[in-house]
Formats: structure tokens, sequence, C-alpha cells
């Protein structure tokens, strides 16, 4: 059965405690907390938890304990593959919150894939979005790319099978490696099953892809979904396409934006997906993502959380 979840980021101005009340108050049980990469990491401080011994986490836990919530996942979505001092302390920071993860008894643990440069002198994470065939520079760059993650991945993944964690949900996002079902399946086959998908249908719809059709794609690696949307702009994207550089921040000018639950797909829509998410096995938590920056905040999570409660599987 299928059981709404919150990620707190966007109550990142709340502490710990009255975050919690927060999300109990909109009828949800579970979160999702940023403890490394690049989140707030507001409600999990990774390194006080891990520094102050087991008397602070279990203080940690008990918060939500006595409001009878969990934590569905930590997340540490970032790019640990950049070669820079951050990529390196991206990369800690997520060997850190599996340790915490693992000491926390949190079985799953949310990231991204990450984007290295396109070769070993180069210093820019490079997204090869098109084609390797041309310029001829282009395909040698991209199996150098496959190469270093994959063996940085089959690193952490070992990493986190000995801190206990039993799942990585790693969600297909543009400008990393793993952006599609397709790439998420040939990282999962070279390091092994405890990878499998977060699956956020937003990221494949500003891309033309169809979130129903990856989720049949991926039967039996699918370990978390986040329930968020978006919409192609009328006539705006007939123009230049679906790329968008513009910020997040310029709603009115960019072809796709991320919106409320609803305000992209309609509730019926949303309705077919969660209907073949539970044909092909999922029973997880749907963990709301509020990015919508056409409203507030409040406005964006109460709209999110009544379409979804009208639609996910339970």
């Amino acid at each position: 059965m299928m059981k709404l979840a919150l990620c707190t980021d966007v109550l990142a101005d709340l502490p710990y405690p009255r975050m919690l009340d927060k999300v109990k108050g909109y009828g949800i049980d579970a979160v999702e907390m940023t403890a490394g990469g690049w989140g707030a990491r507001k409600h999990c401080n990774t390194q006080e938890l891990l520094a102050g011994g087991e008397a602070a986490r279990k203080n940690y836990l008990a918060e939500l304990d006595r409001r009878g919530m969990r934590i569905t996942a930590l997340n540490t979505s970032c790019n640990p593959l950049w070669p820079s001092e951050t990529g390196k302390q991206y990369s800690e920071s997520m060997y850190d919150c599996a340790k915490l993860a693992g000491l926390l008894g949190v079985k799953k643990i949310a990231a991204m894939a990450g984007l290295p440069a396109g070769n070993a002198t180069d210093t820019t994470p490079n997204w090869i979005s098109s084609t390797i065939s041309w310029p001829a520079f282009m395909a040698p760059a991209y199996e150098y790319q496959w190469k270093v993650t994959v063996e940085w991945w089959r690193s952490f993944a070992a990493h986190c099978e000995k801190c206990g964690v039993e799942q990585i949900a790693i969600e297909p996002f543009p400008g990393t490696l793993v952006w599609s079902a397709g790439t998420l399946l040939k990282l999962r086959q070279a390091v092994g099953p405890i990878i499998g998908a977060n699956l956020d249908p937003s990221h494949l719809m500003i891309l033309g892809a169809d979130p129903i059709a990856a989720a049949r794609a991926l039967k039996g690696c699918i370990y978390h979904v986040h329930g968020k949307d978006a919409r192609i702009e009328r006539g705006l994207a007939d123009v230049d396409g679906l790329p968008e550089p513009l910020p997040v921040t310029d709603t009115a000018e960019r072809v796709w934006n991320y919106v409320a639950v609803g305000c992209g797909k309609d509730l019926q829509w949303w309705k077919e997906f969660f209907s073949v998410l539970s044909m092909q096995g999922y029973a997880g938590d749907v963990s709301l993502e509020m990015e919508d920056m056409t409203m507030s905040v409040e406005a964006g999570l109460q709209t999110s959380i009544d379409a979804l409660n009208a639609t996910i599987s339970k």
C-alpha cells in the first residue's frame, strides 16, 4: 500500500521538532530528509548525530517516535564525481550519510548518480546528451565517464552494504549520467541490485519521456517515488524545444516549470501513473517534493497533498 511522505527541505525554515509537527498536521507520517550532498540538511545534521553518539541519535529518533512518524529515506543527492574539492566534499558527505542511515536503522538512501568530466585532466562535468558520433572525441569521453561512474558506485555500494543500507534509490536527473530508465538500468547492471530507481516523474516529463512507460521498464527496481509534477508551457517549447538553461526562478520565460502536483498532469494521469506503479509491484512511499515557484509554499504543499491523496494507490 502506497503512503504519502514529504521531502522536508521545503520546510527548512522550521526547526526539526516544529517541522515534524507541521508534517503531522498534514496527515503525513513519513519524512525524507537531506543528510548529505547539496540539500539544506536543516533537519538531519549528520555530523552532529555521528559525533553525538548513541544518546544523540536516540533523542533524535524519539521525536519521531512520540509522533508516530518514521524516516522513509535519507537524501544525499549531489555530484560526487565532480573532479574538484567540492566534489570530494560531496563524496565524503555521501559516505557519512550512509553511515548515519545505518546507525539510525534507515534502510534506504536517495541519491543522484553524478556526472564526471570528459577525461582525466578535465575539471568541468560534461553531460553528453545529443550524440557520441560527432565530434570524434565524444565516444571516448562517454566511455571514460561510465568507467569513472561505475568504479565510484561500486565502492560506495560496498560501503552502504557494510553500513546496513539495503537500497540506494538513484533519481534519474537531467545533467547527470543517469538521466533515464535506460541509464539507470545500465548502472544497476554494472553495480548490482542494491541500485534501484527513485522515480521522479517530473524529470522524465521535461525530457519528453513518459513516466508511465518508464515505470513499466523499471519493474522490480523502483525503490522510491517522488510526487512531483512539471508543466511544459504552452507555445514556448514549440519554438526552441525542451532544453531550458534559464534559472528556475524565471518561471514566466521558461519552456517548462516544476509545479504543484495536478498543475501539470491532470488527476486522471496521476491515477494511471500510480495504478501502473502498483501493477509493477511498487507499494512504497510517495515522497512529495514541492518545488513550485508560481505559488506560495503553503499553497503548493496543500495543492499537492490534495492531489496525491486523491490519486495514490492505497
